[in-house]
């Protein structure tokens, strides 16, 4: 007879970089873990320390299919598309696939199951902010036919689906919409500005800024944003909810602070701006604070020394 009494969750996209921590957290929170993902941009890597535990189990699927799995799912987290505009341009199909008709697989594998659906969503859906810091009632300023409008668009379009959900079919849902993430597990190829700064700098090439690096961002060490998660997915909010570090400082700072934890010589060069970066991010955490009793802990240079010894031990082993 199967243990009614274990919450099971399914984590889309979970052999990624957030969606592995997520699985870990649900198995020390007791769940059963289902993690299924067609590792377009996860990796085995991830979650190899988990194969064999018998709370978790892998699936090698790719969610814009027919969802069905058997027997009770309490909890989907639907973390699975590609998340770096390195992926998402290389994979703009699959990108809007997974945004719209993963969304829409996973939404109804929720309403089958009477489970609680949490969609990863993104401060992209502010795109280039006229506000700032970004709160959850701004609307955003997205070019939609530009060429970051693959991952905005399909992050929007998730979202608006996530609310007809919960508003047609009474689907209980939650939208985490999440800020700069750092941490373990991130590709050295991600491309996203920590990764390329700690890759470029261990191995003493020139560390590139595009722009003139006083572009914002706001970076959030990954504990703390699962976290975030873990108390947005066992509460009873449905409307959107800022994910992040408030903490903001400027692009070219942070290549500055890495240069100098990493002990590196190299020396920081300067390249275009790609289209539509944004030129400022930063949530505005009231809505966390006050609803989850949640906000960062982890200060920036402790995640970041976490995050070089991760990146230290992963070029010397030659993976990525």
């Amino acid at each position: 007879m199967p243990d009614y009494s274990t919450p099971t969750s399914l984590v889309t996209g979970g052999a990624g970089f957030l969606g592995s921590h997520l699985c870990d957290r649900l198995v020390a929170e007791g769940h059963r873990v289902i993690c299924m993902d067609n590792l377009c941009t996860g990796r085995m890597d991830n979650i190899a320390h988990l194969i064999g535990n018998p709370a978790f189990l892998f699936i090698h699927y790719n969610v814009t299919d027919y969802v069905y799995v058997e027997g009770k799912v309490d909890y989907i987290l639907h973390f699975a598309s590609p998340a770096s505009p390195i992926d998402y341009l290389k994979l703009p199909i699959q990108t809007l696939k997974v945004g719209s008709l993963g969304t829409h697989k996973a939404l109804g594998l929720a309403k089958a199951k009477g489970a609680r659906f949490l969609l990863a969503s993104t401060s992209e859906v502010y795109g280039d902010p006229l506000v700032h810091p970004q709160n959850e009632e701004y609307w955003g300023n997205v070019n939609p036919v530009g060429i970051r409008g693959v991952y905005d668009e399909a992050k929007r379009f998730a979202e608006a689906l996530t609310m007809a959900y919960h508003r047609y079919h009474g689907v209980s849902t939650c939208i985490a919409r999440i800020f700069n993430t750092f941490g373990p597990r991130m590709r050295t190829d991600d491309g996203r500005a920590i990764p390329a700064f700690m890759s470029q700098a261990l191995n003493g090439e020139d560390v590139t800024v595009f722009g003139d690096g006083k572009q914002t961002r706001s970076v959030c060490y990954v504990d703390d944003l699962i976290e975030g998660i873990y108390r947005l997915l066992t509460s009873d909010l449905s409307e959107p909810v800022n994910i992040g570090n408030p903490d903001e400082l400027t692009v070219l700072y942070l290549a500055k602070e890495i240069i100098e934890l990493t002990g590196s010589t190299s020396r920081i060069v300067f390249k275009q701006l790609p289209e539509d970066d944004p030129k400022v991010r930063q949530p505005d955490m009231t809505r966390a604070r006050e609803l989850l009793g949640w906000e960062p802990k982890i200060p920036r240079r402790e995640g970041l020394k976490r995050t070089f010894e991760y990146f230290q031990r992963t070029m010397r082993r030659g993976t990525h």
